[in-house]
């Protein structure tokens, strides 16, 4: 056996022919040392990844419907917005203002500092860029959808304005008001089930802005 790794094994493995020896016992005690090893790896990097990157949750009720149905299994994103801020269009999920147990999903409408104006149907966005409004188009609605009931908010520069896709049937910022990023639990990132829908999701890209 070469010298230079003979003097990092234990003793006890190096016989006078300079040559590897275990005994059944040690071999199992072995083992078991790696497996356990292995397993506290495994089991930190799980904690790491389930509590500080990503969390799985499931759709519950048809505020994102046609795009999200009931029961469908989702990842979350969790870091993504520890490194840049949410953009417009994507899909998030976050605790409800007025009961932290809750989580609602919704996609960003109104980004901060923006004005939202929800009327005759439209939804129109006025910022820096369009101090006389533009009206949103929503490529991902189905055609004919109209946005009801009429309302307006001003954003802070911490407030999102977010508001589910199935229009009719979603209880979202116009009821309940613009969100603070501190209740964002995380980006959706990955629809996992069924099966036949997985997907990556991202912003929309064909916003009229």
């Amino acid at each position: 056996m070469n010298t230079f790794f003979k003097k990092f094994l234990p003793k006890k493995w190096v016989e006078e022919k300079n040559e590897i020896t275990l005994t059944p016992q040690s071999g199992v005690k072995l083992f078991l040392i790696e497996f356990f090893k292995l397993a506290i790896f495994a089991i930190i990097t799980i904690f790491l990844v389930r509590y500080f990157l990503f969390k799985p949750f499931y759709v519950r009720g048809a505020s994102m419907e046609p795009n999200f149905f009931d029961k469908e299994y989702l990842i979350i994103d969790e870091i993504t917005y520890r490194l840049r801020a949410p953009e417009r269009g994507e899909i998030i999920v976050f605790h409800y203002p007025k009961n932290e147990s809750e989580y609602f999903i919704k996609r960003i409408i109104g980004l901060p500092g923006e004005k939202v104006k929800v009327q005759d149907g439209n939804v129109i966005i006025y910022n820096q860029e369009n101090p006389e409004g533009l009206v949103l188009q929503e490529s991902y609605l189905p055609a004919g959808l109209k946005n009801q009931p009429n309302v307006t908010h001003n954003l802070s520069s911490a407030q999102y304005f977010v508001m589910g896709d199935n229009r009719n049937n979603s209880f979202d910022s116009r009821f309940f008001g613009p969100i603070d990023q501190k209740e964002f639990v995380g980006r959706v990132w990955l629809r996992g089930w069924p099966f036949y829908r997985v997907k990556l999701f991202s912003a929309p890209v064909n916003y009229n802005f």
